[in-house]
C-alpha cells in the first residue's frame, strides 16, 4: 500500500473543494485555530484541512470515526504522535535509508542502530494500535500496514541478525594477530588470525609463544587460511554465525608493515589499529549491505507513508484535546450523522456558535433548525442583537467542523454535507471603493451563485441593506428567487421584514421544488432570548426597542 491516509480512505479519491477566503473569515476560521494551537504551523495546517471541503459521504463517515477513536484514548494519541515522530526524524536526518558508503565501524554501527529503532517503532505503532478497541476504518488500516510491513519484510528476522551483529561486534575482546616472518625471523608482515570474544589471560609474551611451540600441531607448514582458526568465543557461548560465513573473505589480507626493525612503537600500533578498523569494518559493512538490500525494497516507502500521517494525526490530535477541555467544562458536543447528499437536508438539535466557548456553558442559549423541502431557504429576521449573526455563523461552523470529522458544537447534528459553503457578510470598506457598497455587494453575490449548486450552503448576512430600502428589497427579492430555484439551503439575515412577508410570491414564482419560510429572532418583553424559530416576523426590527434603549423615542427626547 503506497497511498495511507486518517482522511479519506485509501480506495476513495475525496475530491476536495477549496472553501473561498470569505468564508474562511466570515466563519471565524482564525479565531477557532487560535484555540486549538499555539504553533503557528499548526493552526495553517488546521486551517488547510478545514477549507478543503469534500462533499463525499464515505469520507466524511471515515473521518467522523478516526475522531472518534483519537478522542476516545487519550493515551493512545500521544503514543502514536511521538511513534510517527520518531519515523519522521529517521526519515529526514536518518541514514540507513540513504546511498552512502559507510568507511568507520562506528558509522556502521550507528546505522543499525537506526534500522532496529526503525523496526521498533513499527513494532510499537501495532501494539498501541492492538492494545484499544479500536473501530474506525482509518486506524483499522494503519494497524494492518504495520501489521504486514513487519510480517511480510522479515523484520522478526531482521531485528534478530542485527542483534546478532551488535552482540558479536560489542564482544569482541582480543584479536590474534599473524605476523610473517623472514629467514632472521623479523616480521615483514601481518594480517588478522582470529577475533576472540575473551581476553589473553597469560601476560608473558615469551610464555605464550612457547605454548605454541610446544604443541606440534599448533605450529603450521603454510600460510593458508585455516578455518579451525575461526572466531573463537572464548567458551561464553556468543553466537559467531555472522562473522564465521564471511571470514574467508575478510580476514585473509595480508598487510604488509615494511621496515618493522625501525618504525617506532607508536607507529607500529597505528599501524595495527588501521589493520583491525578495516577488518571489523570489512566484517560490518558487509552485513549491512545485505540487510540495506533487504530494506530498500521498502524502507523509503514505509517511512514517507508513516511519516506522512503525522499532519493528519496533529490535526485530530489538537481538535481531540480542544473538545475533551471544553466537555469538561461542561459543553455538549456531538458525533455528526450523515446524511443522503441528495436530500439536501440538517437537523440540527441544541446547536450553538463555537465561538461563545469562552462563556459560562449554562449561560450560552442553543437552537434547533432544520433543513428540509419544506423549510431550504430561512429569511431570518429579529431585533438587533438578537443573536441573528450568531446563529447564521453557528449553523457554518457545524457543517465546516463536520465536513472536517469533528464532533459538532450541538446534543444532536445530522446533516447532508455541502458541496461547498459561501458566505455574503458585509464588505470591508477598502473593497467597495471602485464599486460602491452596494455594486461591490451584488457582484459578489453573483460571482458565488454562478459556483454554487443543489447542494451548496448559503449564509447571507444583511446583504444588500446598504441602499435605500426599496433598492436593497428589489435585489433581494430576485436573490432569494433565483437560490429557490437553485434549491441551496439558505440562511438570509436580513431587517427586511417585507421580504419575509413575501413567502407566498417567492414560493410560487420560479420552477424550483424548495420552499422559502420565516425565521424569527425572538424577544421576551423587549429583551434578547437569542432563540429563533419559524414563525412570521415581528415588528419592524424591534425598531422600538432601540429607540428607547438610546433614548431617541419622542418621548425621551422630549424629558429634556
Amino acid at each position: 500500500m503506497d497511498k495511507l491516509s486518517l482522511l479519506h480512505p485509501a480506495d476513495v479519491e475525496p475530491e476536495y473543494r477549496q472553501l473561498p477566503e470569505e468564508t474562511v473569515h466570515d466563519l471565524l476560521f482564525e479565531t477557532i485555530c487560535q484555540g486549538l494551537s499555539q504553533m503557528e504551523a499548526e493552526r495553517n495546517l488546521i486551517r488547510r484541512i478545514l477549507s478543503q471541503l469534500s462533499a463525499k459521504p464515505e469520507v466524511i463517515r471515515y473521518r467522523c470515526d478516526v475522531f472518534e477513536d483519537i478522542l476516545k484514548y487519550p493515551t493512545l494519541r500521544g503514543e502514536l504522535h511521538d511513534l510517527l515522530d520518531r519515523v519522521d526524524f529517521l526519515k529526514t536526518y536518518g541514514s540507513f535509508t540513504k546511498e552512502s558508503d559507510a568507511s568507520g565501524i562506528w558509522e556502521l554501527v550507528h546505522r543499525l542502530d537506526e534500522m532496529d529503532e526503525y523496526i521498533q517503532c513499527v513494532q510499537s505503532i501495532y501494539q498501541s494500535l492492538n492494545e484499544r478497541e479500536i473501530h474506525s476504518a482509518g486506524l483499522l488500516a494503519l494497524k494492518e500496514y504495520v501489521k504486514d510491513l513487519y510480517e511480510d519484510n522479515g523484520f522478526s528476522e531482521l531485528q534478530k541478525d542485527i542483534a546478532e551483529l551488535k552482540t558479536d561486534a560489542s564482544d569482541i575482546k582480543s584479536v590474534t594477530l599473524g605476523i610473517n616472518l623472514n629467514n632472521r625471523f623479523e616480521p615483514n608482515g601481518i594480517g588478522i588470525v582470529s577475533i576472540n570474544s575473551k581476553y589473553f589471560t597469560k601476560s608473558g609474551i615469551i610464555s605464550n609463544f612457547c605454548d605454541f611451540l610446544n604443541r606440534g600441531d599448533e605450529l603450521q607448514k603454510d600460510t593458508e587460511w585455516k578455518q579451525k582458526y575461526s572466531f573463537r568465543t572464548g567458551g561464553n557461548g556468543v553466537s559467531t554465525a555472522a562473522l564465521e560465513k564471511t571470514a574467508d573473505t575478510m580476514f585473509r589480507a595480508n598487510h604488509p608493515v615494511a621496515g618493522l626493525v625501525t618504525p617506532t612503537a607508536d607507529a607500529r600500533a597505528d599501524d595495527v589499529m588501521h589493520t583491525l578498523d578495516r577488518a571489523a569494518t570489512a566484517m560490518l559493512s558487509g552485513t549491512v549491505r545485505k540487510l540495506k538490500q533487504i530494506l530498500s525494497r521498502h524502507v523509503n516507502v514505509s517511512t514517507q507513508v508513516i511519516a506522512g500521517l503525522i499532519p493528519e494525526l496533529t490535526y485530530y490530535i489538537r481538535w481531540a484535546e480542544y473538545i475533551e477541555k471544553l466537555q469538561a467544562k461542561g459543553y455538549t458536543f456531538c458525533k455528526p450523522e450523515v446524511l443522503l447528499s441528495e436530500e439536501r437536508e440538517m437537523q440540527a438539535k441544541g446547536i450553538y456558535n463555537l465561538k461563545l466557548t469562552k462563556e459560562d456553558p449554562s449561560a450560552i442559549v442553543t437552537n434547533d433548525l432544520d433543513f428540509d423541502r419544506e423549510h431550504r431557504i430561512y429569511i431570518l429576521t429579529g431585533a438587533n442583537r438578537g443573536g441573528k449573526t450568531t446563529i447564521t455563523q453557528a449553523v457554518g461552523i457545524a457543517f465546516v467542523m463536520a465536513h472536517g470529522g469533528i464532533y459538532a458544537p450541538a446534543e444532536h447534528f445530522a446533516f447532508s454535507p455541502a458541496d461547498c459553503i459561501f458566505t455574503h457578510f458585509p464588505a470591508d470598506e477598502n473593497k467597495t471603493m471602485d464599486l460602491g457598497r452596494l455594486g461591490e455587494e451584488s457582484k459578489r453575490f453573483r460571482d458565488i451563485f454562478l459556483a454554487a449548486g443543489p447542494k451548496s450552503l448559503f449564509l447571507l448576512n444583511e446583504s444588500f441593506s446598504t441602499t435605500s430600502f426599496e433598492e436593497g428589497f428589489y435585489i433581494a427579492y430576485d436573490a432569494v428567487r433565483a437560490l429557490r430555484d437553485l434549491g441551496a439551503r439558505t440562511i438570509y439575515n436580513t431587517h427586511m421584514h417585507k421580504l419575509a412577508r413575501k413567502l407566498d410570491e417567492l414560493n410560487t414564482e420560479g420552477s424550483g421544488d424548495s420552499l422559502v419560510s420565516s425565521l424569527v429572532a425572538e424577544a421576551e418583553d423587549g429583551r434578547r432570548s437569542y432563540r429563533v424559530r419559524v414563525g412570521q416576523p415581528v415588528g419592524m426590527s424591534y425598531a422600538r426597542d432601540i429607540a428607547q434603549k438610546y433614548g431617541v423615542t419622542y418621548e425621551q427626547l422630549m424629558e429634556r
